[in-house]
């Protein structure tokens, strides 16, 4: 057995007395936790740390290990330059992590400085990292550092990445410590940063109650509303750190949980005690998955389903006949349509047309659907194996109707076109973040190039929604 630790730990900037001051000592409980996981590592007898962290370098299609022979990194951002850390990489063991998610088919890549420099990513530790590594030292622990990120995989290729954590540290014979950095809900408080919602606290007990007992497919099943709501940033680590643990018993101890500024901080420890095949539960998550994934295609709507065979035919090398579709009565006009793929509760594509520009629906949505899967310039394009992670839907487009001001928009029921001149901008209505139809219109103009204060008119529109 060469995990012999992992940990949860949260990454609040303010617990550092160095950035915090005073306000620190309202997170006392939190702080002192953090110093006891520290100890605890030390007393595992751990030679690697790998700590996973949702704020360093997300890719969409592969998760990063952070490859920089030094890992370095400061608190500048938050006034604190004086705190900085660095740390050796373990490059054995990071290769070997990378090796063993291929073999679990999980792409993962190893940053290095050229990489970084071509991609344009930033390979300094971020606060995710430097939070818990502050009083990790205080506790006087200095291991070689194994940096992660977070990926953005269905639950089950998260939780198999710590697989491939735990047979990288077999592999190699290196008593290896994981630490998950994640905070829960920001969502706890009327004044917390991301505004309330009372799914929050609901959220927080649920993670707290599941690490508690150790319930790891409980954990990888919450519903997504809840999570979504939650608006938390530990979720993914915490599911990748779990899985260095399948096939293990586990001691799982909660040593303190509060949110007295309306953000969630847990501090759980997680003590591996020798081999439990029937812990193991990778293949049981993939199985569960197929089922779960056959029943979600069962229910897509028919748009959605061309949605998804348009483009999976094109990724296949074939443009799918759009004569062999059936076109039901309802579909037979035209209108404008809009196709949104999403991967992990986030968006991977978006693109449509604001007025009809094919004979009728079917071909407005097949054509719309490999243009929002391989021509948005905000993401690379999407691959043919990531196709069953998305989740689709479809806006079909009602005319739009000029309006004369902000009082005649409603967000979740109308989308906004805003237009001056030659540029025009769209925003959908009933989108996640967006509350006011002032952010509506701002969010619009944004699209279309036109300055905040610049006049506008708008016009808004209906949609029908497919699923």
């Amino acid at each position: 057995m060469t995990i012999v630790f992992c940990g949860i730990m949260p990454h609040p900037p303010i617990a550092l007395p160095e950035v915090g001051g005073a306000e620190s000592d309202k997170i006392m409980a939190t702080r002192k936790a953090m110093l006891e996981l520290g100890y605890r590592i030390k007393e595992s007898g751990a030679e690697t740390l790998v700590m996973i962290s949702p704020h360093s370098t997300v890719f969409g299609d592969a998760i990063a290990i952070n490859g920089l022979l030094e890992a370095t990194g400061d608190m500048s951002r938050f006034g604190a330059p004086q705190v900085a850390l660095h740390y050796k990489y373990d490059k054995d063991l990071g290769s070997e992590i990378g090796w063993q998610s291929e073999d679990l088919g999980l792409p993962v890549v190893e940053v290095d400085k050229k990489m970084a420099s071509k991609l344009g990513v930033n390979l300094e530790l971020d606060h995710g990292f430097m939070v818990p590594l502050y009083y990790l030292a205080k506790a006087g622990l200095q291991l070689p550092l194994v940096p992660c990120s977070m990926g953005v995989f269905l639950p089950e290729k998260l939780y198999a990445f710590g697989v491939a954590v735990k047979n990288a540290a077999e592999a190699t014979q290196t008593k290896v410590a994981v630490v998950a950095s994640g905070d829960l809900s920001h969502r706890l408080t009327p004044d917390a940063p991301a505004g309330y919602d009372e799914k929050g606290k609901e959220f927080d007990q649920a993670i707290v109650s599941l690490i508690k007992a150790m319930d790891v497919p409980g954990l990888i099943n919450l519903e997504e509303d809840l999570c979504e709501r939650a608006g938390e940033c530990g979720l993914r680590p915490i599911t990748m750190m779990l899985g260095a643990l399948d096939g293990l018993a586990v001691k799982s101890e909660v040593l303190s949980y509060e949110g007295p500024f309306g953000v969630g901080y847990m501090i759980a420890t997680l003590t591996p005690l020798g081999s439990d095949p029937k812990r193991e539960i990778l293949l049981k998550l993939r199985e569960e998955r197929k089922k779960k994934l056959a029943l979600e295609r069962a229910r897509e709507s028919y748009l959605v389903q061309v949605a998804r065979q348009s483009l999976e035919s094109y990724l296949q090398g074939q443009w799918k006949d759009l004569a062999s579709y059936d076109i039901p009565k309802e579909y037979s006009g035209a209108a404008g349509t809009f196709v949104s793929f999403k991967k992990g509760g986030n968006l991977r594509g978006c693109i449509g047309t604001t007025a009809p520009t094919r004979a009728n629906i079917i071909q407005e949505v097949a054509y719309n659907a490999v243009s929002a899967g391989t021509q948005d310039p905000r993401f690379y394009p999407i691959r043919l194996d990531e196709l069953d992670e998305l989740t689709i839907s479809v806006d079909v487009l009602m005319s739009p109707e000029p309006i004369s001001g902000l009082d005649q928009l409603d967000v979740k029921r109308y989308g906004v076109i805003v237009r001056r001149g030659s540029r025009s901008g769209l925003l959908l209505p009933d989108l996640e973040g967006v509350d006011t139809p002032q952010q509506q219109v701002d969010i619009a103009k944004q699209k279309a190039g036109i300055g905040p204060d610049e006049e506008v008119q708008l016009e808004r529109f209906e949609v029908i929604r497919y699923r």
